[in-house]
């Protein structure tokens, strides 16, 4: 595939054989973001674990301090008092078995999906479209709640869910190339906390085996993984050897 002009420029600053700590692959980053947009920047990890072994999926939540830059649509499927509060709450859309109906119609204009526990059973026929959209509600992720309110509000709030893909991999939107550094650099660290701490205890090895940030528009900038303190200082990256040694 061709490459636009400014695509190139940005990925000949990048140092392939260096790690950048958050703060220096977030100044690249926005240096290199010449769309006539706001584009959005991203941070996919790569992780040694095996995706086909249900002991080893990687799934939760992170609450960004910042957003994503961009406000959720959230569904709440519940009734009565519960389906009241999800709306005071500022839910995009709240309903029962009219919203069910609507997406086993094909109907998707939304982006989060908060549940009920006593209407699960029928919230469950909707695994095959839900769940490979990763919008399946889920306890672990405070997706399947009595407490309608929290749940929405956490989610507008910056609350997002995240899980690992068929190629171990997982990608973490965590702001856009307009917000300042301070901001995008403290969203980065909350993906850098997490991610760490949710590791199966059935996976052997290496468990990240690569982070990359990178814009819409832009190429991948390699992520020092194992910086998770005084990530607004400044520092020189780091080689790729040294990272691995750690």
């Amino acid at each position: 595939m061709k490459r636009s002009k400014s695509y190139r420029a940005a990925a000949e600053a990048v140092d392939r054989d260096a790690m950048y700590a958050p703060l220096e692959a977030i100044r690249l980053a926005k240096q290199g973001a010449k769309g006539t947009y706001d584009e959005t920047v991203e941070v996919a990890f790569r992780l040694g674990i095996d995706p086909r072994k249900a002991d080893q999926m990687v799934r939760g939540t992170v609450n960004l301090p910042h957003g994503t830059g961009k406000t959720a649509r959230v569904l709440v499927i519940a009734n009565g008092d519960k389906a009241e509060a999800a709306r005071e709450a500022g839910a995009d859309h709240v309903g029962s078995d009219d919203m069910i109906e609507k997406i086993q119609g094909g109907w998707m204009d939304f982006d989060a999906v908060v549940a009920t526990p006593d209407l699960m059973g029928k919230v469950g026929r909707l695994g095959k479209v839900l769940g490979p959209r990763g919008l399946m509600p889920n306890p672990k992720t405070g997706t399947v709640t009595m407490d309608t309110a929290k749940a929405v509000t956490d989610i507008k709030g910056g609350k997002i869910e995240f899980r690992n893909d068929k190629h171990a991999t997982l990608h973490f939107i965590i702001g856009k190339v307009s917000f300042d550094e301070k901001n995008l650099v403290e969203t980065s660290a909350a993906a850098l906390e997490e991610i760490p701490r949710l590791k199966p205890s059935a996976s052997k090895g290496r468990y990240i085996t690569k982070a990359v940030l990178s814009t819409t528009m832009g190429p991948g900038i390699p992520l020092d993984f194992t910086r998770t303190k005084d990530l607004l200082e400044e520092s020189a990256p780091a080689s790729s050897a040294d990272v691995a040694a750690q």
